[in-house]
């Protein structure tokens, strides 16, 4: 919604840099280039697909849903895929797994409803934007509590079920505190 909302047009000015000198992320892992169904050439005409090094796939069914998606999907036969010498570029394990299987999508089962442009529809109308609103009052003042007033500025254990603990245990305190200020307390 802000990307969308001219009031926060100005909003990349106020976010702080990260630093450079902790930076925790795993470094990238090298993958393997294969060849993609863009490299293979289908026919939605003949209903046939030929793989890079020019051996015919097998279509398995006549109309595959997989994943709210209606496609065509080709396997590679075990005598063609064995030997083959793009067999390394083909396939990303080429140890274990003994044929190539693409598949082409044609079209998305349940096409018409799109629930992103409904909810970002619901989000820029005016009650949307209200009810976006008071999230600021409910959830970010539970974080700056934490911050300012628990002095939870970073976890002093180390893993995440040390820091999933901790986490837990300042939630419960400021859940606690809430209680007794509402009420609650005997």
């Amino acid at each position: 919604m802000r990307k969308r909302d001219t009031r926060f047009a100005t909003q990349e000015r106020y976010t702080t840099l990260p630093n450079p000198l902790h930076d925790k992320s795993r470094p990238m892992k090298r993958t393997v280039v294969v060849f993609g169904p863009e490299d293979f050439r289908y026919d939605p005409v003949a209903r046939t697909c030929i793989c890079p090094a020019g051996k015919s796939l097998n279509r398995r069914g006549a109309a595959n849903v997989t994943s709210g998606h209606v496609g065509e999907h080709f396997q590679g036969a075990p005598r063609d895929c064995g030997p083959c010498p793009l067999r390394a570029q083909c396939l990303r394990t080429p140890g274990t797994t003994p044929v190539r299987n693409v598949a082409f999508f044609r079209d998305r089962v349940g096409r018409d409803v799109n629930y992103s442009a409904l909810m970002r529809d619901r989000i820029d109308a005016p009650a949307g934007r209200a009810q976006y609103a008071r999230r600021f009052a409910t959830v970010e003042p539970v974080f700056a509590n934490l911050r300012a007033n628990k002095r939870l500025d970073r976890f002093t254990l180390r893993g995440r079920v040390r820091i999933d603990t901790q986490w837990k245990l300042y939630c419960l305190v400021h859940n606690i505190e809430k209680l007794a200020n509402n009420g609650y307390a005997a």
